[in-house]
């Protein structure tokens, strides 16, 4: 049987069988038109909201046309992953622990964009053997896509006040995937009633300010921008509000009311690995790189290296409260030698330390 002469609306049921086999929590086709969020996105890039992301536009249009991307693209599979661990410790509890260390719940197992991109190879490798050899690329944050725009077109959910994707029975911790295909499927109706309400739970929630009003996020006040993406020196107006969180932040997800409907992951290869759900700051301040190597292995933390991995903890460290181990281990770091960045971090810490606080941790 070849595509040309198979029924595309059967297919369509077909794939979404096979994905929900396959684990995805939700499957949709989308259109792949996206004017209006092309325009969103130019503007935002002009206003310099990206910070030091230049790859978001060093691809032109070509994150906003997927057929400019992937010749021949005539739609998207779209599909999502929870990966909410089910029995990592509780984010609040982490939060509220000032001597432990946060890590934002998708970064505390497998690296995402294997995992993902792996199960959308075996949904492709599945139509191939339905219909033989067609065109397809997939993704998973892997490329210059816009995942949740796509998705959005696809039927799954609509993009809340904090730029994320929400399901209504599913909130937003899940991981977006989607396959570019020439395969002429009939694209699903995209999601277009928006149920965050007048709710601004998330807004209030940032601790840096960073979603600078609904549905408008600067990047360059995002604790996940800046642990993760920024590589240089966290500005010191923003070091206070990081609090314990040391990769990432979860925050705006943490406070809307639809991810109390949000499902748990049953992947084992999400489940939280060597303590990140709840380690202590000194403990992974005490590793050297050869252990930050060897423990991240296979995880989205290898974002970071092991210098900004110091950076983020010297300021977490920083904002606990006064504590002469903390003091001793900050300075017996900076007397062994350490990266100006790091040194600079690590010196604003021992200074909150040893000679009282400008603000509040």
């Amino acid at each position: 049987m070849t595509v040309a002469d198979y029924d595309a609306a059967a297919l369509k049921d077909e794939i979404r069988d096979w994905g929900q086999a396959l684990g995805f929590g939700r499957l949709g086709v989308a259109a792949i038109a996206l004017p209006d969020d092309e325009l969103r996105l130019a503007a935002w890039l002009e206003a310099g909201r990206h910070g030091t992301m230049e790859y978001m536009a060093r691809h032109g249009t070509k994150r906003s046309r997927p057929a400019e991307l992937v010749p021949g693209t005539v739609c998207a599979i779209s599909v999502t992953l929870p990966y909410l661990d089910r029995d990592a410790r509780p984010m609040r509890e982490v939060l509220a622990e000032p001597h432990t260390a946060y890590v934002s719940r998708y970064a505390l197992g497998r690296d995402y964009h294997k995992v993902v991109r792996a199960r959308l190879k075996a949904l492709a490798g599945r139509i191939g053997e339905r219909i033989g050899e067609f065109g397809y690329r997939v993704f998973s944050d892997s490329a210059p896509v816009l995942e949740r725009a796509l998705a959005r077109n696809a039927g799954i959910g609509w993009i809340g006040k904090h730029t994320n994707l929400i399901h209504r029975f599913d909130g937003s911790w899940f991981f977006l995937g989607e396959i570019y295909t020439d395969l002429p499927l009939p694209p699903d109706a995209p999601f277009k009633r928006d149920h965050c309400g007048t709710c601004t739970r998330c807004i209030t929630a940032c601790p840096t300010a960073a979603i600078v009003a609904p549905y408008a996020l600067d990047a360059r006040r995002c604790i996940s921008y800046l642990t993760i993406e920024h590589r240089g020196p966290i500005p010191e107006e923003f070091r206070a509000a990081l609090g314990n969180r040391i990769y990432g932040c979860d925050d705006c997800q943490l406070v809307c009311p639809w991810n109390r409907y949000a499902k748990k992951s049953v992947e084992p290869d999400f489940a939280a690995r060597h303590g990140l759900d709840g380690a202590s700051l000194l403990a992974l301040w005490d590793w050297d790189e050869a252990t930050f190597l060897r423990l991240t292995e296979g995880s989205a933390i290898r974002r970071v290296n092991f210098e900004l991995w110091q950076r983020n903890l010297a300021v977490a460290l920083g904002n606990a409260p006064r504590d002469p181990a903390i003091a001793a281990a900050l300075a017996r770091r900076l007397d062994a030698g350490v990266s100006e960045l790091v040194a600079e971090h690590v010196r604003w810490a021992l200074a909150r330390h040893t000679a009282g606080r400008d603000a509040p941790a």
